[in-house]
This record gives C-alpha cells, sequence and structure tokens, in this order.
C-alpha cells in the first residue's frame, strides 16, 4: 500500500505543469552584457587617459538610458506573455482586446510589489459577480429610454452545443439592444400556448406600457403566438422577422418543390435547383480527392469553400465559388 501511495504522489508531481525557461537571449544577456560593460568601461577609462578625451556616455545595462527604460525587463515581460498566449492556447485576437493593454498599462502604472493576478475561482464567482452588477448600473440608462422610446422585443430560438432548445428575448431600441433571458425549452411541447406565454412574461417584466411591438420568426406557431398576445395587449403589434421572410423567398427559389399550388414558381426556378446540384457535384468531386483539389489551386484563381448550410444562401455562395 505504501508503495502504491509513492506512486501516486511520483505520478501527480510529474503531472503537474513545469515551468519551461525563458528564451536564452533573455537569460544571458544581462550576466553577458554587465560583465562585456566591465569590461569596455576599463578599456574606454585607459584610453580616455592616453589621448586625454572627454568622458564618454556608457552604452549597456548600466546606463542611464538602460535603467530609465529597463529593456531587458521588458523583453522579458514580453516573452512571459507571449508563452501565456501559447501555453493557455489564446487567440492572437485577444491582443486587439482593448482591455488586455488596458490591464498591464495599469499594472506598469501603478507599482504594486508582490500583486498575484486573480485565480480560478476567483475569476469565476467574486468577480464574475461583481462585474454583472457593474454591466448592470451600465444598462440602467438604457433602461430610462423604454419610457420615452418605447422597445420592440425580438424573440428567437436556437440550440445550444448540448442541443437544447432555447428561446431569448432581447429589448431594442434607439437606446441600444439588451438582452433580457433565455429560457430553455427542454422537454416542453412549443406551442402557440407556451410561445405567447413566454413573451406575455418578457412584456410583463419590461413593463406593459414600454412595449410596442414583438418581432418573431414566420413560423405559423409564432404567428398564432403573435396573435394571441395581441389579443390580451392591443397596443403590442406582432411583426415578422425579415431576414426569415427572405430565407423563405429564397427556398422558394433555390428549393421549389412540384406541387399543385407551387406549379407556377417550380416550373420558372427549377433550373436553380438543378444548376445548385451540379455545382455542389463539382465542388465534391474536387474537395474529395488531394490531388483533384492540388491541381484546381495551381491552375484556378478561386477558391474552393466548404460553405456552412445556412438556410439557403449557402447554394447562392458555393454557386458564384465553381
Amino acid at each position: 500500500m505504501t508503495k502504491l501511495e509513492d506512486e501516486a504522489v511520483q505520478r501527480k508531481e510529474r503531472g503537474q505543469p513545469k515551468m519551461v525557461p525563458l528564451p536564452r537571449s533573455i537569460c544571458s544577456s544581462s550576466q553577458s552584457s554587465s560583465h562585456s560593460v566591465s569590461m569596455d568601461a576599463i578599456n574606454s577609462s585607459s584610453f580616455r587617459q592616453e589621448r586625454y578625451e572627454p568622458k564618454k556616455r556608457k552604452v549597456g545595462s548600466d546606463s542611464a538610458l538602460e535603467k530609465a527604460f529597463n529593456f531587458q525587463v521588458r523583453e522579458q515581460l514580453d516573452s512571459e506573455i507571449a508563452r501565456m498566449f501559447y501555453s493557455g492556447g489564446l487567440p492572437f485576437n485577444l491582443a486587439r482586446n482593448p482591455y488586455y493593454e488596458r490591464a498591464f498599462s495599469f499594472a506598469a502604472n501603478n507599482n504594486i510589489a508582490g500583486y498575484v493576478p486573480p485565480g480560478y475561482n476567483s475569476l469565476r464567482t467574486k468577480l464574475l459577480q461583481k462585474e454583472k452588477v457593474n454591466v448592470e448600473n451600465l444598462l440602467e440608462y438604457t433602461k430610462s429610454t423604454w419610457k420615452t422610446k418605447g422597445v420592440t422585443l425580438v424573440c428567437d430560438g436556437w440550440t445550444d452545443p448540448q442541443r437544447r432548445p432555447l428561446i431569448n428575448f432581447m429589448a431594442v431600441n434607439e437606446g441600444g439592444t439588451m438582452f433580457i433571458r433565455a429560457v430553455n425549452c427542454e422537454g416542453e411541447y412549443k406551442d402557440k400556448w407556451f410561445i405567447s406565454t413566454l413573451i406575455k412574461e418578457v412584456i410583463v417584466e419590461v413593463g406593459v406600457a414600454n412595449v410596442v411591438q414583438i418581432i418573431t420568426d414566420n413560423a405559423p406557431v409564432c404567428k398564432a403566438a403573435g396573435l394571441l398576445v395581441e389579443q390580451q395587449y392591443p397596443h403590442v403589434f406582432w411583426t415578422p422577422c425579415v431576414v426569415h421572410t427572405l430565407n423563405l423567398a429564397l427556398k422558394n427559389i433555390c428549393a421549389a418543390k412540384n406541387t399543385e399550388a407551387n406549379g407556377i414558381t417550380y416550373e420558372e426556378c427549377h433550373w436553380i435547383t438543378e444548376i445548385a446540384a451540379s455545382a455542389l457535384m463539382i465542388r465534391n468531386f474536387i474537395m474529395n480527392h488531394s490531388m483533384r483539389l492540388a491541381m484546381f489551386n495551381e491552375f484556378s484563381k478561386l477558391k474552393l469553400l466548404a460553405v456552412a448550410e445556412t438556410r439557403f444562401a449557402s447554394v447562392i455562395v458555393y454557386v458564384e465559388k465553381v
């Protein structure tokens, strides 16, 4: 048993992250520069005594310029920050975040000796709650404009990475857009009664007198829910989403069905479906073989993209690329 415990302790120690030293130029620069500067100082002083030349300024780690700007310390700090990005898999786009530069500038301008950055638990608990309260205080100005300018409630349904059906609500007016809530509809039957109940709860939360319009997609159940809300609140209007309307129009054009009610549209637009199918076949034929793809990239200026399925807009995109 003791042997197993020792092996477990050793395995735990081996699993701890190891501190990798910084690049050699940074670590050895301070030592080599100090040694070279001392030798240069001796040679230059003897040379000045023989020629009686005026005293020259030192250039190195002991010079006033070096002490003022701390070139070596700055270089080491840059390497530490870069290693944080590389070891943590952080996106380089984080360096463009204004708060990234602001945090390091604040630490550099305020000599905080012994400062330790917040840890894992502090970031996800205390500091997160503090920032939430701060954001809520900042949104008070947006809320104050609801009474004078009115509010449009925007309702949208989507699915998260865990495949949970969610419905989110946002309040929009001239003062800005504000997220209200996201409702997990897992296990619920999303009929017109359920959706209208959620909309009414949000209307009460925002203020019945403040809401003038609700926007949902064009699904029949959403339209029916909007009519139920209009019956209870006559001053609130239901409006279909323009983007969803355009998607339905593209669907009727790019994937026209051969039905009795849709006969005229199919007769005029069925060739688009055939062209889209041919373009998809050509794209798959080239991209599914490395040699064919290499030949295409060598002789063609276009780039074949594996376009994500975003309703029917992707049909137009990859037809343009073929």
